[in-house]
Formats: structure tokens, C-alpha cells, sequence
């Protein structure tokens, strides 16, 4: 299990940094989302916006919270839905499986949902890191808009990122 480290201000900073192309409307983005290859989308808000214009991620990683405040999905048009425990501020094993699980499930075009009992704000890094390169991830940055990035262009970030978690032995 890794834990963020809150002493270092060069990752809280970087975390805080849109990971890729921030769309400040997320209509600006649907035709980019619309030719992805394989997309993953993280955040509550993400998916709702996506599943509100029709568009229906391989790999959904929600927590029922929009902003600290409950949510629920009207509906959920998933063919499975994983479910994985992560706490704030954590990238627990749990957490990783999960997402390797739904790569896995997922390959052959359907649509999985990943619960999180906890946060699910981190799971981007671990999505960019095992994610086909060709991969799509969007997710929200608080009232800012939508950040759309591909996997291949951040894996080495993602990892230097990772590298500044502290590992905790469960």
C-alpha cells in the first residue's frame, strides 16, 4: 500500500497540476473522447458527464462523492461492477488489483465500474501506469473542468510521481 506523502510539496504541487489537456467545457472534449481506443474515466462527476451525453467509459472509477458530497448514479450502465477499498491519500494493493482486473475484463469492449469504499482522486496514477499506451483517461479537476490525457505521454510522470509515496506494509 502506498501512502501520499503530505511532507513532500513538490508531489502535493504536481498532483495539484492538471495531468494532461484541461477542457474548461466538457462539450469541448467529446469528439477527442469520442475517437479514444480505449477510455477510462475517474471521479464521480467524469462519469456522470459522459454517461449524460451517452458516452459510456471501458473502465469507470467512481466513489459516490462529488466534491466530498454524496452522489448517487441514476444509472449505472456497467456489465460489472468491482468494487476495491482505498482510503484518502492512499493507493492501497486493493486498489491496484482492481484496476489490473477490470484491464483485464474489459478488453473485449465492455463496460466495467470500479466502486470505491473511500477515495478514488489517486487511482489515475495507477490507471496511466498499466493502461495500454493508447489508452484515454479523463477525470476531473476541481472547478476547473475535465483533464484528458493518453497514457503513453505520462507513464515516466506517473512513475516519478508514484516514487514519491511512502510504502506501507499492511
Amino acid at each position: 500500500m502506498l501512502q501520499l506523502d503530505t511532507e513532500n510539496k513538490d508531489i502535493i504541487a504536481e498532483l495539484k497540476k492538471p495531468l494532461g489537456k484541461l477542457y474548461p467545457d466538457f462539450e469541448d472534449a467529446i469528439d477527442e473522447i469520442k475517437s479514444s481506443e480505449f477510455l477510462i474515466s475517474v471521479g464521480d462527476a467524469t462519469f456522470n458527464n459522459l454517461t449524460e451525453h451517452e458516452l459510456y467509459p471501458n473502465i469507470g472509477i467512481i466513489d459516490n462523492l462529488i466534491q466530498r458530497k454524496n452522489h448517487t448514479h441514476e444509472i449505472i450502465r456497467a456489465d460489472q461492477i468491482l468494487k476495491a477499498d482505498n482510503p484518502a491519500g492512499f493507493i492501497t494493493d486493493d486498489l491496484w488489483e482492481t484496476i489490473g482486473k477490470a484491464l483485464e475484463l474489459s478488453g473485449s469492449g465492455e463496460c466495467y465500474v470500479i466502486e470505491v469504499a473511500g477515495e478514488e482522486d489517486l487511482a489515475v496514477l495507477p490507471c496511466i501506469l498499466m493502461a495500454s499506451p493508447q489508452t484515454t483517461i479523463l477525470y476531473g479537476q476541481p472547478n476547473e473542468g475535465l483533464v484528458l490525457l493518453k497514457a503513453h505521454d505520462l507513464k515516466d510522470k506517473a512513475q516519478m510521481l508514484i516514487d514519491g509515496f511512502i510504502e506501507i506494509k499492511e
